[in-house]
């Protein structure tokens, strides 16, 4: 059995409060959104990533601010 250890982990901020977070493990960045039950998706970079939380934001929402955790 493997161990995915988690090398990297970013909390996005909206206007509003939390709105998700990105974790890097392995060769993947993981978004999962504030209240799904799984994970968004994986992305191969840290920025595409963001891109992607961003992209499941509400409409009209600013850029998140990301803090490293």
């Amino acid at each position: 059995m493997s161990t995915i250890g988690t090398r990297g982990l970013w909390v996005a901020h909206g206007t509003n409060g939390v709105v998700g977070s990105i974790r890097h493990e392995e060769d993947d960045y993981v978004v999962v959104m504030v209240g799904a039950d799984a994970e968004t998706g994986r992305y191969p970079s840290l920025e595409v990533a963001k891109g992607a939380l961003y992209s499941h934001m509400r409409p009209g929402s600013s850029w998140p601010r990301y803090e490293q955790h």
